[in-house]
């Protein structure tokens, strides 16, 4: 039978081989001498980096694209969605088409909905010529179906994952997770978001009208040469890839066309690098209702929203008629050495006549204290370089085991210079302290995604729902060339009493990864 989705908020290379280090000489020496070289690039050239045009000089020439809402069937009480990943070009630039990847599409891909409660399944068919994955993010469910790089679907393969929505509402992303391959899938365009829905959420009067006063912005940054293809590598800074062109929904220099005295506009950092300090050019202020995972206990106004890659906030802006403003970002916390760079995002322009609008409630869910009294374990993370705990990814390496249904406690520490996050997958995490103290009130909702800024430390409350003793979780940077390069690490949840027996993706028998 078919059935309407739940009422919506109302050409890259194969991956190289990997090789094991046989010589002791160069496994020492060649990193020296990059770290001594890395060094020398960092001090010396640590203001260039690809930015786009400076706030006030941009003009705002191209309608914003909505993502389509995906189609579905219900079929014996799950809800199935279809998603075709495939290669493309699209229109961004005049000197060109861009060879692009996308979801149902040459670029991006539809928005998925379902709601709390269903039963649901992705058939997913890889249409390229090269290995890809589909990662889940913000997603609980079980890590065989978790979408990381233990999971390859190969070229023109399909998978078929189902599980069911067991988690508040929320503003979740899909994406590409393949080991190594990450972020050059991403920026080619393969990324999506998932909105889950429930009935907490609906009974409160938020905008919730999908495309008109509800609206994803997925925001990216790329740059493009002479013949319209995407450009650019890792910046002199191991950021990761920086754009000079900022990129909403796909759209180079949106406008937005409001027709409602409220708007909610559902915020995803989808770069591979960039940090953003999202606000309004003229400072005004608006409500942030939602973090990673779901609502806040109540709006928090604001003037500004940091986020890092992979990171989502939903925030609620008023307008008036006839009026403009633009969606600006702001240069990141110094601490978070991640650039100075302002710039122009998106320009909302309202209607000459706006339909009304009820205000945002004051509160919004409960939301359980972040108390780790309960915890089973406390475990400790620091990211440095390129490595989590002086550790690079190993496929077949389990670095935490824990129990299913217990919480733990993971402390987590950016202990040099360079710009990190820390996501895990497969849960949503409360903050219970920075620094030893109370999180900002922005920061006190369910997370999957944090910024480091340097020498910042962050306690999180973590609790596990889904047991596998052979299919792990990932956590790592979600910067997402540092990702690529190993800084990465695997948990496995087990049953008490149950032990681990971490298995390697098919075909990948090597103990080494290849950066």
């Amino acid at each position: 039978m078919v059935s309407a989705a739940p009422s919506p908020p109302s050409p890259p290379h194969p991956a190289r081989p990997r090789r094991r280090r046989r010589r002791l000489v160069a496994g020492i020496a060649l990193p020296l001498v990059a770290l001594i070289g890395a060094g020398a690039v960092w001090f010396g050239v640590s203001s260039v980096r690809p930015t786009p045009p400076p706030p006030g000089t941009l003009t705002f020439s191209n309608e914003l694209r909505v993502p389509a809402l995906a189609a579905s069937t219900v079929v014996d009480g799950v809800r199935v969605f279809h998603l075709d990943v495939e290669e493309g070009r699209t229109e961004f630039v005049p000197q060109g088409a861009t060879p692009t990847l996308g979801y149902d599409g040459s670029y991006l891909g539809p928005t998925l909905v379902a709601a709390r409660g269903e039963r649901v399944r992705v058939e997913v068919a890889n249409r390229l010529d090269e290995s890809t994955t589909v990662h889940w993010h913000g997603m609980h469910l079980p890590a065989a179906m978790d979408g990381g790089p233990h999971t390859p679907i190969r070229a023109g393969g399909t998978w078929s994952p189902e599980w069911t929505i067991d988690q508040p509402a929320a503003s979740l992303w899909y994406h590409p997770h393949l080991h190594g391959r990450t972020r050059e899938q991403v920026d080619a365009g393969l990324a999506g978001m998932f909105l889950l829905t429930d009935d907490e959420e609906s009974s409160l009067s938020l905008p919730r009208t999908y495309g008109v006063d509800d609206v994803p912005l997925i925001v990216q940054d790329r740059s493009f040469a002479a013949d319209g293809a995407f450009a650019g590598g890792p910046s002199m800074q191991f950021d990761g890839v920086l754009g000079d062109t900022a990129l909403v929904n796909g759209t180079v220099a949106p406008y937005f066309q409001a027709t409602t005295e409220r708007v909610r506009l559902r915020l995803l950092n989808a770069s591979s690098a960039r940090m953003y300090d999202f606000g309004f050019a003229d400072g005004r202020s608006f409500d942030l209702i939602a973090t990673d995972g779901g609502l806040l206990g109540a709006p928090v106004a604001s003037t500004s929203v940091p986020l890092s890659p992979g990171e989502r906030a939903e925030i609620v802006v008023s307008v008036r008629a006839g009026e403009r403003t633009v969606l600006r970002s702001s240069a990141p916390d110094p601490a978070l050495n991640a650039g100075t760079a302002e710039f122009d995002v998106l320009e909302l322009r309202a209607a000459a006549s706006l339909a009304p609008s009820p205000p945002v409630p004051t509160a919004l869910v409960a939301l359980p204290p972040a108390e780790g009294a309960d915890a089973a374990a406390e475990r400790s993370f620091v990211m440095s370089g390129h490595t989590i705990n002086d550790r690079e990814m190993d496929l077949g390496r389990a670095d935490v085991v824990a129990a299913v249904d217990t919480a733990e406690v993971w402390t987590v520490r950016n202990d040099n210079a360079l710009p990190h996050s820390f996501h895990v997958h497969g849960t949503q995490f409360r903050i219970a302290s920075v620094d030893g103290r109370s999180p900002p009130p922005r920061l006190s909702g369910w997370k999957d995604t944090i910024a480091l800024e340097q020498d910042r430390e962050y306690r999180l409350l973590m609790r596990f729902e889904h047991a596998d003793p052979n299919t792990p979780y990932m956590y790592h940077c979600h910067l997402l060339w540092h990702e690529d390069q190993g800084m990465m690490g695997q948990f496995l949840v087990v049953e008490p009493g149950q032990a681990p027996d971490l298995r390697r993706p098919e075909g990948d028998d090597d103990d080494d990864h290849d950066h």
